[in-house]
């Protein structure tokens, strides 16, 4: 019994700790952002099916309300939308502002490069 307990609560953990360094693009945004409601809907619709979403999945911030938590380390966002990619607690890289379609997702993709390759390897 006491090893059974044991093992749920290390599979509990480990599937807490994956989840807490999971990779995710971070839009902070405004309602009044032009160019936020460009990208939502350019990109928006067809991001959560992408190969991209599957390694960093959408999250949205509004850069009015307060900051989450756990975003707190996150500095210097004075223009929207801006794409912040997190990784196990840092930031990995930005995207300021939305230049159109044909240029948010080679950026994207250079965000995503950065990443350990054992994450982006996961999604493919």
């Amino acid at each position: 019994m006491r090893r059974a307990s044991a093992f749920v609560l290390s599979l509990l953990l480990l599937c807490a700790a994956g989840t807490a360094r999971a990779a995710e693009l971070v839009m902070f945004e405004s309602a009044a952002c032009e160019w936020c409601e460009r990208w939502h809907e350019e990109i928006g619709p067809v991001y959560p099916k992408t190969p991209e979403a599957r390694i960093a999945p959408l999250r949205r911030v509004d850069v009015n309300g307060p900051r989450p938590a756990d975003l707190a380390f996150v500095r210097g966002i004075r223009f929207t939308p801006t794409f912040v990619l997190v990784h196990e607690g840092r930031e990995i890289g930005r995207i300021t502002g939305y230049p159109g379609e044909d240029f948010f997702w080679p950026l994207l993709d250079e965000l995503l490069e950065r990443l350990p390759r054992e994450r982006t390897a996961a999604a493919e």
